[in-house]
């Protein structure tokens, strides 16, 4: 059989078909590292794509590159496509139709997309900023009423601040409906139960489980709220547009906690201090003013009787004496009143009825104060001055009114 000789073109040209007509090679998924990045003059992307033992060359026609992907040199894809030859010189290449950044995807290129829109609108910008306030009557918390979130958040603020009222607003964080639950949560503590501060949160999670939190419509119920807004969603590595554009964001929904109260015992030795420096303020202004008297007073004195001051001499040391008298008053009237104002402050604290007697009996993280909240058989814990006790309900008894 004699064999045709084949001109470079027309092997070129049957290779070509081979690879078109492979139905492995004509639709193909591979994963690589980007090297050799280009965009063309002519808006076509030319790149190297490898990995630890090979590497194929590749291009995206102008007409299929995303440049919301900031494709770069270091860049981990998932790329689909299919490999063909380029006939001029032989040479195959993987020509990439839809790309996604390995372990990203979609979903992180709408997050990026809306979070570019948001932030151009100023949703973000600080000018609208709301100060989260320093001593809350009432906070408000959006978030599942049976995770660990609003478990955390109500053991923190009872430590810190237990004087604050907390009211949760049970909410869906994740699945089809917790969108809707989410915004209505906020405008709930808006319209219908104000507070002082607002707690949007959950727990950890996945990029998928913590979408809800990256919802345009949610973005701007948070925006529009009227009260501050903080934003405890997920770990500290975790952001979602809800942490944009509150008012603050707390790496985790303990932190939010403290970020909406003061700690009682910073107030009492800021209490302290302030009594302390009121005091030497007072005690050193007294110095001064009886130095002053004095001298003066010294040089009344050696000319009192040649004009008569004998009397006035007197008179104006019994000033004195009056004055002091009227200071050392004041001074210990100042001290009654900041010592009464630190057992008002001691006596917000829970813990110190411990050192009465006392005990909290908390049902499910939250402290029980009637028997309306128990049924028989519930498991309760009782926290002592020295530690706890698992307890469950055996009986209930009234007290007789």
């Amino acid at each position: 059989m004699k064999i045709r000789v084949l001109e470079v073109s027309e092997v070129n040209e049957y290779i070509k078909k081979v690879f078109l007509d492979d139905p492995i090679l004509n639709s193909v998924k591979v994963r690589g590292e980007i090297s050799n990045f280009k965009i063309h003059s002519s808006g076509h992307v030319y790149l190297t794509l490898k990995d630890n033992k090979s590497k194929i060359r590749c291009m995206i026609y102008r007409s299929d590159y995303n440049k919301d992907l900031e494709l770069d040199n270091g860049s981990k894809i998932v790329a689909d496509g299919y490999i063909s030859n380029y006939v001029s010189d032989g040479s195959y290449q993987l020509y990439m139709k839809n790309v996604s950044l390995e372990g990203v995807g979609n979903l992180y290129l709408d997050f990026l997309k809306l979070k570019e829109k948001l932030d151009k609108e100023g949703l973000f910008s600080n000018y609208y900023k709301k100060p989260i306030p320093r001593f809350p009557k009432s906070i408000g918390v959006v978030t599942s009423e049976t995770g660990a979130v609003i478990r955390d958040i109500i053991n923190v603020i009872s430590r810190r601040y237990p004087k604050v009222a907390i009211k949760l607003y049970p909410a869906l964080v994740q699945g089809k409906d917790s969108v809707s639950s989410l915004i209505a949560g906020i405008n709930f503590f808006n319209l219908e139960y104000p507070v002082d501060t607002i707690i949007i949160g959950r727990g950890g999670g996945s990029l998928e489980e913590l979408w809800s939190f990256n919802d345009e419509d949610l973005a701007r119920a948070i925006f529009a709220s009227s009260i501050p807004v903080i934003s405890a969603v997920g770990h500290e590595t975790d952001f979602t547009i809800c942490d944009f554009v509150s008012d603050e964001r707390a790496p985790t929904p303990s932190a939010a906690a403290e970020i909406a109260t003061p700690n009682l015992a910073d107030l009492l030795r800021e209490q302290d201090l302030m009594a302390k420096r009121m005091t030497n303020s007072i005690n050193n202004r007294i110095i001064l003013e009886k130095h002053r008297l004095r001298s003066s007073m010294d040089r009344f004195s050696q000319y009192a009787d040649r004009y008569m001051l004998g009397d006035r001499y007197i008179a104006l040391d019994m000033i004195l004496d009056k004055i002091d008298s009227s200071f050392t008053k004041y001074i210990q009237n100042k001290r009654e009143e900041m010592n009464l104002y630190g057992v008002k402050m001691s006596s917000l604290n829970p813990f110190s009825i411990f050192d009465r007697g006392y005990s909290i009996a908390e049902k499910e993280g939250r402290i029980v104060s009637t028997i309306r909240d128990i049924d028989q058989g519930d498991k309760l814990k009782i926290n002592l001055k020295d530690g706890k006790l698992d307890c469950q309900v055996v009986d209930i008894e009234a007290n007789d009114k």
